[in-house]
């Protein structure tokens, strides 16, 4: 029988004949497929189960998440050949490949049943079931993990202990170190879960934001591991950069603003205008912006706004009522150290002119520089299924 039928129920001895085989060759395929898989488990926690049927998200997971389950193979082979070898194993790496990527194949059958069972229900006009499709393609990713740590225990002659001992530093613990650098040094991703910087930023958008734009501060840091003053490899951020910063009042809190004003800069709004050291900034009017529910009152034409700074930075900026609450506003001199912060949704925002909420924001709260949307999904309404937002993915974030 075919070893893609007997590796489900014999995984000990189907594994042997398989590394001895030409079999192994197929790897590749089968690390692209789990890659593809692990999106697909992703997707159906987005609540996008909907978008598995459409040929442009399978694509982009094929492509995206397969060439990183393929890097991550490599990777993971390397080290767990290096780890079994410290515990007495004699398999190679090349082994050790071709065993991790067969036990991808229950997570791979778990999003193959998945987009069937989406596409089912699309022709028989019935609604989602994300519960249980993430559900059933759980289970099969346990059964993969399980899968896995059979087949390493008989190729490399181990028993539970030292299997898992393998498998959880070269399958768990090694990408998460990975990921956790990434996420700690180079690019965090955050989630916009509010409307206050329209149309630059929409609820639904997930971004991936530049940690070391402006240095290192002990926000920087995950899970508040370390406290220190000031920031390391600091650098001042520019007029009109969409940054990501603790909230000073509540320095638990992440939020996303638009940077206006810098140290020792005098802000004021005035008739709805953005004045700079008592300098109007200059803006011209575009075209409403429809289809978004930028106010909150079921309004979907709201007027719009091309803002250009003094430094030349250019963003569009939402007007939806005259005579709003931050309308008109006192001078604010920014202290030493500090910024003036705004959303570009400017009556649907609370920013630094509410001061008695966040008021100037110290240098030091800055996280990161928003870069790029690499997801973004729209929330279905009554109901209905959320929907994936494909001209925003990719966009940078000016």
């Amino acid at each position: 029988m075919s070893p893609y039928l007997t590796i489900w129920w014999r995984p000990r001895r189907t594994i042997q004949d398989v590394v001895a085989r030409p079999y192994s060759s197929r790897v590749l395929v089968l690390a692209a497929l789990g890659g593809t898989a692990s999106a697909v488990t992703w997707l159906l926690g987005m609540d996008v189960d909907q978008s598995l049927t459409d040929w442009r998200v399978l694509l982009a997971c094929l492509v995206g998440a397969g060439s990183l389950s393929i890097l991550n193979l490599y990777i993971g082979a390397w080290v767990a050949a290096g780890v079994g070898r410290l515990l007495g194993g004699t398999a190679s790496t090349a082994e050790l490949r071709t065993l991790l990527a067969w036990g991808m194949l229950p997570a791979i059958a778990g999003a193959v049943l998945a987009i069937a069972a989406v596409l089912g229900l699309r022709v028989a006009g019935a609604g989602a079931m994300p519960a249980v499709l993430a559900f059933m393609v759980g289970i099969c990713s346990l059964w993969s993990m399980v899968m896995t740590l059979l087949m390493l225990g008989s190729v490399e002659g181990f028993g539970f202990f030292r299997s898992f001992v393998t498998y959880g530093i070269s399958t768990l613990c090694l990408p998460a170190v990975f990921a956790l650098l990434i996420r700690t040094f180079l690019f965090q991703p955050f989630s916009i879960p509010s409307g206050s910087t329209i149309p630059a930023l929409l609820p639904g958008d997930y971004v991936f934001a530049n940690k070391f734009a402006y240095g290192y501060s002990r926000f920087s840091l995950p899970f508040g591991v370390a406290s220190f003053p000031g920031r390391v490899f600091g650098a001042d951020p520019a007029r009109g950069d969409m940054v990501i910063f603790r909230l000073p009042k509540d320095e638990r809190t992440d939020y996303v603003k638009r940077v206006v004003g810098l140290p020792g800069d005098r802000i004021q709004m005035k008739d709805g205008e953005l004045l700079i050291n008592s300098t109007p900034v200059r803006r011209e009017r575009m075209d409403d912006l429809t289809g978004i529910d930028a106010c909150g009152s079921g309004t979907t034409g709201v007027r719009r706004w091309r803002e250009t700074l003094p430094n030349g930075v250019s963003y569009e900026t939402l007007d939806c009522a005259d005579n709003g609450y931050f309308d008109n506003t006192t001078t604010y001199t920014v202290p030493a150290a500090h910024l003036f912060v705004l959303g570009d949704n400017r009556d649907n925002s609370t920013d630094s002119r509410a001061m008695s909420a966040i008021g100037f924001v110290p240098i030091d709260n800055l996280v990161a520089r928003v870069s790029m949307i690499f997801f973004s999904r729209a929330a279905g309404g009554a109901g209905a299924p959320s929907s994936i937002r494909f001209e925003r993915i990719g966009a940078t974030v000016r």
